[in-house]
């Protein structure tokens, strides 16, 4: 009760500040040990969850755990086929790789005219012609990479693909390119390479969407076979595993069946490209990881040293004040009550220390984010630390505060009045 009492008795604050104050070098010198650890570890966790947040914007339409495949050509002679055979990707191949890599959750065949094969298509609505990229997709495909559709439209579904309907999606660019500012496209037909198709919607451009732009247009894959007679061909697969799967292990997996499938030597790694996506976000999201570890331990050791300069501190001004504790002693204060005045300076000179560090961290993620909220080139925004965190610092900043201010703490409390009163 008595320890409560002299936390909050205004004498004992007002004996803190004079002490503070009586050697404002020496406290400043130290309490900034504790405000560059707590700084550094503010300003590093902030800018690792910067990029984080960056590439998660990047791809915010992208499954995590996504892939591409695509053939390229053999480097190894097997049964029978010589090298610089390019394997020939079909239709049929998807049930296979569903069938033997459980691990998939979607898998899309995609087609293309202008990326990849073939010139861009021309597309004409009234008089004006333009070009552009035409996919031949399934609907699976905008559950992997989602689809943004402008009110009022809608991606392709199971009945255009399965009706070989001459509908297509078109991009936000290609509707300014070819409609007048306020006319609704939707419903109205435009002629991809001399053939009628009707817009039923204008989709928003998605940047982490592989090859594709914003003028891109989309249409039924069955559609897509008929208008340019690629029978059961397939241009590259895009792949989703579960989130609990391995996605470098799917990918192994995947190249494996499509080897088999092709009559591809197992040894040959160039018969198969790929881009692993989920690969690249594990890497991002371990670095980032391994920043915000650093910060910890780099903020958390300077903080330690920071703090056992605050103990040393408070043991030169124990010894300083001397007399004046055994003067307190000899008029009655008790044991626990120069204790807690000690302690308390201790952890008041740490948690002013780590706020002033927090203050400045922010400072310094708010001018960041200042000069990277409209960076479009590099996946980078909102640097931030959450608040738990910030917390859980200070917590352990006034546990550590406290048990560097027991050590001069105990000191005071040795001291003998008689002794103290001695003292010149």
């Amino acid at each position: 009760m008595n320890s409560l009492k002299t936390i909050f008795d205004y004498d004992t604050w007002q004996e803190i500040f004079g002490s503070v104050a009586k050697n404002k070098t020496r406290t400043v010198i130290t309490v900034i040990g504790v405000l560059w650890g707590i700084f550094i570890y503010i300003t590093l966790s902030g800018s690792a969850k910067g990029l984080d947040n960056g590439f998660d914007r990047e791809f915010e339409d992208m499954a995590m755990n996504s892939m591409f495949v695509w053939p390229q050509s053999t480097s190894i002679p097997h049964a029978g086929f010589k090298i610089g055979r390019s394997p020939r990707l079909t239709v049929q191949n998807v049930e296979t790789l569903k069938q033997q890599v459980p691990e998939i959750q979607y898998i899309a065949p995609r087609n293309a005219r202008g990326v990849r094969s073939g010139p861009p298509a021309s597309v004409v609505y009234r008089d004006i012609l333009r070009t552009y990229n035409i996919y031949g997709d399934y609907p699976e495909y905008s559950s992997i990479s989602t689809k943004k559709i402008y009110k009022g439209g809608r991606f392709i579904n199971n009945a255009d693909i399965k009706n070989k309907r001459k509908v297509c999606v078109i991009g936000e660019r290609t509707q300014k390119e070819l409609f007048e500012e306020d006319e609704s496209p939707i419903g109205k037909f435009i002629r991809i390479d001399n053939v009628y198709f009707q817009v039923i919607g204008v989709h928003k451009f998605n940047p982490g969407g592989g090859f594709e732009t914003d003028g891109d247009i989309f249409i039924p894959f069955e559609t897509f076979r008929n208008l340019y007679n690629t029978g059961d061909k397939v241009n590259w697969f895009v792949i989703a595993a579960y989130e609990d799967a391995d996605v470098i292990a799917v990918e192994k997996k995947v190249k494996e069946v499509l080897k088999r499938i092709h009559k591809v030597s197992p040894d040959d790694e160039r018969a198969f490209g790929s881009f692993n996506l989920g690969e690249v976000f594990n890497r991002i999201t371990g670095f980032a990881d391994g920043m915000t570890f650093l910060s910890l331990v780099v903020g958390l050791a300077t903080i330690i040293a920071g703090v056992i300069g605050i103990g040393n501190i408070l043991l030169i001004s124990v010894k300083e004040r001397t007399k004046e504790l055994g003067v307190r002693r000899a008029l009655g204060a008790t044991p626990g009550e120069v204790r807690v005045q000690i302690v308390l300076e201790s952890v008041f000179l740490t948690l002013i220390s780590g706020i002033m560090g927090i203050v400045l961290g922010a400072f310094v993620l708010a001018i960041i984010n200042f000069f990277t909220q409209d960076l479009s080139d590099f996946p980078y925004t909102n640097p931030t630390v959450p608040i738990p965190l910030v917390i859980g610092a200070l917590i352990i900043m006034t546990v550590l505060g406290t048990l560097i201010g027991l050590i001069p703490a105990q000191r005071a409390v040795s001291i003998k009045p008689i002794d103290a009163l001695r003292e010149e």
